[in-house]
């Protein structure tokens, strides 16, 4: 059991470098640009380390990381389903239960959409977007709180919400892998 344990904290250390990889290269940072603009408080090789798994970081230093990059501290973490995975504790998710899940707004089906909400749509997300400063342009992550507005902006209910967005064909396709 304990050996169980260790190879599912690598795995999970391993999903969370991921996390922390994806987020500074959407930042378009290189390691050594992240130690240079934190004043070397991340230094390259640690991060590194940590993108790898070969290092655990720790929650201040996650939160301190987070900061930087001008991220919610759960944006560096995986989510429920990768953990759920690791841990054998997989709960069957319908297609209805998006509480848990991340909405993932295609911006480029957006702009092409020509759906009545749209437009309205279109404002609350670049709102959303100078708020966090996310302009990499082609999709966005709609965190549970945006996701009451937006289900508001829409008229429905928060769980019906990432419904009614699919239905719009403004959801971001699921990549397989």
């Amino acid at each position: 059991m304990e050996k169980d344990s260790e190879e599912q904290d690598k795995a999970y250390r391993a999903l969370v470098g991921e996390r922390i990889r994806s987020i500074r290269k959407q930042k378009r940072l290189s390691l050594q640009e992240v130690e240079s603009r934190s004043d070397s408080e991340f230094k390259a090789s640690v991060l590194g380390a940590y993108e790898r798994a070969d290092r655990a970081i720790s929650v201040p230093r996650l939160q301190r990381l987070a900061i930087f990059y001008n991220v919610p501290v759960d944006q560096l973490l995986p989510g429920k389903d990768a953990l759920n995975e690791l841990t054998g504790n997989s709960f069957s998710s319908t297609d209805t239960d998006f509480s848990e899940r991340s909405v993932v707004i295609d911006l480029t089906k957006l702009a092409e959409s020509k759906a009545p909400e749209s437009t309205v749509i279109d404002r609350y997300l670049k709102i959303i977007q100078v708020k966090r400063q996310d302009f990499n342009g082609r999709v966005l992550t709609i965190r549970r709180d945006d996701l009451q507005a937006l289900a508001a902006i829409i008229g429905t209910t928060v769980d019906e919400a990432p419904q009614r967005l699919g239905d719009l064909n403004l959801l971001r396709d699921e990549i397989s892998g």
